[in-house]
């Protein structure tokens, strides 16, 4: 029997689940990059979930967002894969997009949807570049531990808080966030709280990953005002499959 998610059906919920894909030398890696990588390629990962049902799926560039490289043919790869079935897929992509043509590159190739992140903080200039010509693609990430942001891969702390990056996401007019909650350890509860004020404050949809690893985690997601839905580790929907039964709602 498959597992059915306790959702409260009175509110119609309908929660947004990307299965994110983390490269890192062409290869699917964990979240925090401390596992072995996944033994099978990001092309069967893939495949494997849009065939349990996935309509989403969130694809980060590692290598380049650390400034080592880029797997930007490979998620080229991922994205036709997506767009050549029987349904709509959509695709967001992350990782270090800070230029307009890198941005150019994925949305011809299908891309619902780009991360800014780093240049929020370090290129307020290219911000403004890419938020005049992608605004409709465009997520603000806030990577962030104890409502404090992280950059640059999570290796450099920023001097502010997460709230205050949230705000000028939305003074550069970005209509979307995505807050990335790293956890102190991996029996850390998810930061709830600050993804709540950052939805709050900015009257943006947010969207939350990092610390969402359980079937537990995903349920309480509804009980928190302007979150819509998660990232999670596409490696944990082979680890448990109770989170399968999360990937059915439509992509719109």
């Amino acid at each position: 029997m498959r597992y059915t998610p306790n959702l409260p059906l009175n509110r119609g919920v309908r929660l947004k689940i990307y299965p994110t894909l983390n490269l890192q030398h062409g290869r699917v890696v964990s979240t925090a990059g401390q596992a072995e990588p996944c033994t099978e390629t990001p092309l069967e990962l893939v495949a494997h979930l849009l065939d349990e049902g996935a309509t989403r799926l969130a694809l980060v560039d590692v290598d380049a967002a650390l400034g080592k490289g880029n797997n930007r043919e490979l998620i080229a790869q991922l994205l036709q894969r997506c767009h050549a079935r029987d349904r709509k897929v959509c695709v967001q992509v992350a990782g270090g997009i800070r230029s307009s043509d890198q941005a150019q590159f994925f949305i011809d190739l299908g891309a619902a949807w780009l991360v800014a992140g780093t240049i929020l903080h370090k290129s307020p200039l290219v911000s403004e570049q890419l938020m005049a010509r992608f605004q409709p693609f465009l997520t603000a990430a806030i990577d962030a531990r104890g409502g404090r942001v992280h950059r640059s891969g999570w290796v450099d702390t920023a001097s502010l808080s997460a709230l205050e990056l949230a705000l000028r996401a939305k003074a550069y007019g970005f209509k979307r966030l995505l807050f990335i909650d790293i956890p102190e350890d991996a029996s850390a509860d998810p930061d709830f709280q600050t993804a709540q004020e950052l939805a709050a404050a900015t009257g943006l949809p947010l969207i939350m990953g990092g610390s969402l690893t359980s079937p537990r985690h995903l349920e309480a997601i509804p009980a928190h005002h302007g979150l819509k839905g998660a990232l999670v580790d596409a490696r944990l929907f082979q680890e448990n499959p109770k989170l399968l039964a999360f990937l059915q709602a439509a992509c719109a």
